[in-house]
């Protein structure tokens, strides 16, 4: 299984970007996983920052504070993909974002502290003030 991000760059603050998790491998689905958006800034620690939960009956989501009001995850299930819609983007928000997949009952328990068992190789946004 492989999980593959695109859609980074370099954008002016109050700009916008779209994240593409894109799941390959073996007839992987999203179904019936949590789907989860992180980054990680250098010096800082990992953060997660964005969730959905995948199944036919749930789409339920979750967003940390700091990015709250700004960025939307959401799921296309033909497409097999998980995009972050990051509006009015901060330089607080450069980081090296990566998308990460986990059982959606870990997911129900321990959200982002849960042990993510996919995980992509990241993408990169940096926001210039």
């Amino acid at each position: 299984v492989q999980l593959v991000e695109s859609g980074g760059g370099l954008v002016q603050s109050g700009g916008s970007l779209r994240l593409s998790c894109v799941a390959s491998g073996s007839g992987f689905t999203f179904a019936d996983y949590a789907v989860a958006w992180f980054r990680q800034a250098p010096g800082k620690e990992r953060e997660g920052i964005a969730a959905i939960s995948i199944s036919a009956y749930d789409r339920s989501t979750k967003y940390a504070d700091s990015v709250k009001e700004r960025f939307t995850i959401s799921a296309d299930d033909a497409k097999n993909t998980v995009y972050l819609q990051m509006n009015d983007l901060k330089p607080e928000d450069t980081a090296a974002y990566y998308c990460a997949a986990t059982g959606r009952g870990s997911w129900y328990f321990q959200a982002f502290q849960a042990t993510f068992r996919f995980w992509g190789r990241g993408t990169q946004v940096t926001v210039s003030s």
